[in-house]
């Protein structure tokens, strides 16, 4: 008889296929065996202890010190401007100036007219008063002597040596000698310090003064001078021109402290307290960080907006902060050395009344409430309902429910702790 021949290729290519798929069949069936008993693998959370900031986040402008509108204050032609816009200036510096030759004139008209009131004042007390007392000196004198006089021509009438008209003449000239003498009383008293003629001196001297007052101010009118410390920012002034009081030529950005004015969430108010420190960065320079800190809350509340306005002082800001440059505002309100944290996003109904997570416990999943503490980049303080190395199930991962038995795995990708490197 003939020997058996070999299997065809078709039986063995039929056999190698049976192979493999019993091969498969086991493998799945251990992969499920093991999942059953050891539970599916799950990419979880830990939660840790480290540093946690709370921050109000907003956006806002940039406010610098008061815009000065500049303009003259008398009617005249332009004769000099000296300054070009985008310049900086110092307090005090010409801005404009006008044509004075009138003013300076009338200037010193009025400073002649001072000297020669201080001259009359002069003159009284050099001249007119020494000059009275000694007029009333020799008017004393005169007096004395007609007095005298009197008194030898009556002796002599009563002896007979002289009639009644001589005696008559040496009273009439006693009476003239002390009329000459309250004259020049008068005469002294107008002249002292108190008197009329001194003080008629005194109040033509202040009337100069205040004429000499009055031309120099007008004069200083014709000069327009920098209020304060700034940048020039606008100019529509040119020599020649013929200026009114009162309408803006300029426009003066004066030098100080810089303030950024920020619309915050009013539901954010409470955590809100002068002095906090914040983070700023320019739309224009979003690379570009700079501090500030917050130095005005507003007591009331935009009905319309349900926000409140706050300002932050720029402490140290950079060269490029323009007016009205709008800026994002990291306010730091709240901040924990040692916070146990986990990532927002494994909190479940985190806005509600009562949040809670997915947690595993002795490999099973397990719904666990937990109370809520700051709430910083991406992470959150748990308060209580968990502890240091707790792991937790993403929220975003919806097919794990509680009670189901699972093996925690490293987070999966992109699942680090937001916040940290």
């Amino acid at each position: 008889m003939p020997a058996a021949t070999d299997a065809s290729p078709d039986s063995r290519r039929r056999w190698i296929y049976a192979g493999t798929a019993l091969a498969a069949l086991l493998a799945v069936a251990g992969f499920a065996a093991r999942n059953l008993l050891l539970g599916a693998p799950t990419a979880v959370y830990t939660a840790t202890r480290t540093e946690l900031t709370q921050s109000v986040v907003a956006t806002g402008r940039v406010v610098t010190p008061q815009r000065v509108s500049v303009a003259t204050e008398a009617t005249g032609r332009v004769a000099r401007v000296p300054v070009k816009e985008g310049q900086a200036v110092r307090r005090g510096q010409p801005l404009i100036e006008l044509e004075d030759a009138d003013e300076h004139a009338s200037v010193a008209q009025a400073s002649a007219a001072v000297m020669q009131a201080e001259a009359r004042i002069r003159q009284i007390n050099e001249l007119a008063s020494p000059a009275a007392v000694q007029g009333l000196a020799l008017a004393s004198a005169n007096a004395e002597q007609a007095r005298r006089q009197l008194a030898r021509v009556r002796d002599l009438q009563a002896q007979g040596f002289v009639g009644m008209a001589q005696l008559d003449d040496a009273r009439r000239n006693l009476e003239v000698a002390e009329s000459q003498v309250a004259s020049a009383r008068l005469q002294v008293s107008t002249n002292r310090p108190n008197g009329s003629d001194s003080a008629l001196a005194q109040a033509a001297l202040a009337q100069a003064r205040a004429n000499l007052q009055l031309a120099q101010v007008k004069l200083e009118q014709d000069r327009v001078l920098a209020p304060a410390d700034g940048t020039l920012i606008a100019r529509s002034v040119e020599v020649g021109d013929i200026v009114q009081p009162g309408k803006e030529l300029m426009q003066l950005a004066a030098s100080g402290e810089t303030q950024l004015v920020v619309q915050i969430d009013e539901k954010n108010l409470a955590r809100l307290a002068v002095g906090q420190k914040a983070l700023v960065s320019a739309d224009a320079f979003p690379a570009q960080r700079f501090t500030a800190e917050l130095a005005y809350i507003n007591p009331g509340i935009d009905a319309t907006r349900g926000s409140v306005e706050v300002k932050l002082r720029v402490v140290d800001g950079p060269a490029y902060l323009r007016q009205d440059m709008t800026v994002s505002v990291d306010i730091e309100v709240a901040r924990r050395a040692r916070a146990l944290v986990i990532p927002s996003d494994a909190v479940r109904d985190v806005a509600g009344p009562a949040p809670w997570v997915l947690a595993v416990r002795d490999g099973r999943t397990v719904r666990q409430p937990i109370g809520l503490g700051l709430v910083g980049d991406g992470r959150v303080e748990v308060l209580s309902g968990l502890a240091e190395g707790d792991a937790v199930v993403p929220a975003a991962n919806t097919g794990i429910a509680a009670g189901q038995r699972v093996r925690p795995s490293a987070p999966a990708s992109g699942a680090s702790m937001p916040g940290k490197p």
